[in-house]
């Protein structure tokens, strides 16, 4: 399987606001969890710590992780595997200071169950 990294808006804002040494550490982190994925996924994971999404999630399983960068960095993702294109997506949505954490990720949480909500009421319409 191959591994697709895409980042958000904010997650390059972030990037940027880094020094040199925060930015090259955070995106070697990445990279190093990234390539455990297609052959040893399971030691992929462990370098992740799962967030929980709010409950009523129409039985959706959260893909939204953490990834320590330093003492106080974490990186904010998801991963997804996508059986048909033979791949898995990570998706970057912030960088931010570990005290940080609740508070971003509280709106992260918010913005994609909206869209999940969204997307099921599609789909109830289509039906």
């Amino acid at each position: 399987m191959d591994v697709l990294i895409e980042s958000t808006q904010d997650f390059e804002k972030d990037l940027k606001s880094l020094s040199d040494p925060e930015r090259n550490i955070a995106i070697q982190k990445i990279n190093d969890c990234a390539a455990l994925f297609p052959e040893h996924q399971s030691n992929g994971y462990r370098k992740l710590r799962r967030i929980c999404l709010p409950s009523g999630l129409s039985g959706y399983e959260s893909s939204v992780f953490t990834l320590r960068v330093s003492q106080k960095l974490r990186v904010i993702l998801a991963v997804d595997e996508d059986p048909i294109f033979d791949q898995f997506i990570f998706t970057l949505f912030r960088v931010v200071k570990r005290d940080e954490i609740e508070q971003v990720y509280r709106g992260i949480a918010e913005s994609l169950y909206q869209e999940i909500r969204h997307h099921d009421r599609e789909l109830a319409t289509i039906s």
